[in-house]
């Protein structure tokens, strides 16, 4: 275990806040954490990549971080392997071992920043895929007691964006570790966006292919965070009603969509922050990326506050020319 006081943040987070923390611990196993919590200074914070933040401020409290790194396979069927994964193994990592040893589930899940434990609190998603769908088991500790309590994926109440642990138990527990069930056998999602294309042009959908699609297509339209400081995508796509998208629809005949559950229908906010003119578009030192209008970039120097500003400015522009309002994955501590 590792804690250091009054440290810095500023590479622990992808938009690159240079603000500080009262604390920072890092635990490597469920027995640190428990003697950590004994003395710890609270608010308390739990990290991953630092992918999903945006810091208004220093932190005045304590920073935790697992780094639990190890992946392995419990269980066994015809058809699936049972993987338990360390909150702090990079999820990119785990996404390229799965690859290797020939399991399905997670590859259109490439080259998403940020950690496993992150993963089954944010229930990250790409190309018609989301963690939900391979997350068997959360493992985690209480922070009130160091308990140790398992949640299944139905307790986890996922939906887009969203899990328990980001609403009625928020900061309530830390996770360890994560239990997946993936696929011995071909299961290749290749219907969203491009990602088919890509795939055929490469040969067709192998795992390997799959992959190397994803992360082409990825890092032709996001930034490097270690060059231009951003937290990828940074809203949630729109869920909204049938009703509602006709009225889109009849201003604008090319806009794309997707199904979302109960008959509702997901708009991509990038093409709805396109069309207010924000691509590309500065407010100060805030910008937003010229190559996908979800994310925005910190161009040097930005804090917080200039972050959040530019994301209410657009907002805004997006609820007047659509009635839509955003809301933020990125959140704001």
């Amino acid at each position: 275990m590792t804690i250091r006081d009054n440290c810095s943040l500023a590479d622990r987070n992808t938009f690159g806040m240079d603000v500080r923390a009262d604390s920072l611990i890092d635990w490597a196993s469920i027995d640190e954490l428990r003697n950590a919590l004994q003395d710890i200074v609270k608010p308390v914070l739990m990290i991953g990549g630092g992918s999903n933040l945006l810091f208004m401020g220093d932190f005045k409290g304590t920073v935790l971080h697992s780094t639990i790194s190890s992946i392995e396979i419990i269980g066994k069927t015809d058809d699936h392997v049972h993987v338990k994964v360390g909150a702090g193994v990079v999820w990119d990592d785990f996404v390229a071992w799965c690859g290797i040893n020939g399991l399905w589930g997670v590859e259109n899940l490439s080259a998403i920043p940020g950690e496993v434990g992150a993963s089954a609190v944010q229930n990250i998603g790409a190309y018609g895929v989301e963690a939900k769908d391979v997350i068997d088991t959360v493992q985690t500790i209480s922070l009130a007691d160091g308990s140790e309590r398992d949640f299944s994926n139905a307790e986890c109440r996922y939906g887009y964006r969203q899990s328990i642990f980001k609403n009625k138990l928020k900061g309530q527990y830390a996770v360890a570790y994560v239990i997946f069930t993936l696929s011995k056998k071909p299961q290749p999602k290749l219907g969203y966006g491009a990602l088919g294309q890509e795939v055929e042009r490469r040969g067709g959908p192998s795992l390997g292919n799959i992959r190397q699609a994803v992360i082409s297509i990825r890092g032709s339209k996001l930034p490097d965070p270690k060059i231009l400081g951003n937290a990828g995508s940074f809203f949630m796509n729109p869920v909204i009603t049938e009703k509602e998208f006709d009225i889109i629809r009849s201003n604008y005949p090319d806009v794309p969509s997707y199904p979302a559950a109960d008959g509702m229908i997901k708009v991509p906010a990038g093409w709805l922050i396109e069309k207010t003119g924000w691509k590309g578009r500065s407010l100060g030192p805030a910008a937003v990326y010229d190559k996908q209008a979800l994310v925005l970039v910190n161009k040097g120097g930005a804090t917080g506050a200039d972050i959040k500003r530019l994301a209410d400015t657009i907002i805004a522009d997006v609820k007047q020319k659509f009635g839509i309002t955003l809301s933020t994955e990125v959140n704001y501590i």
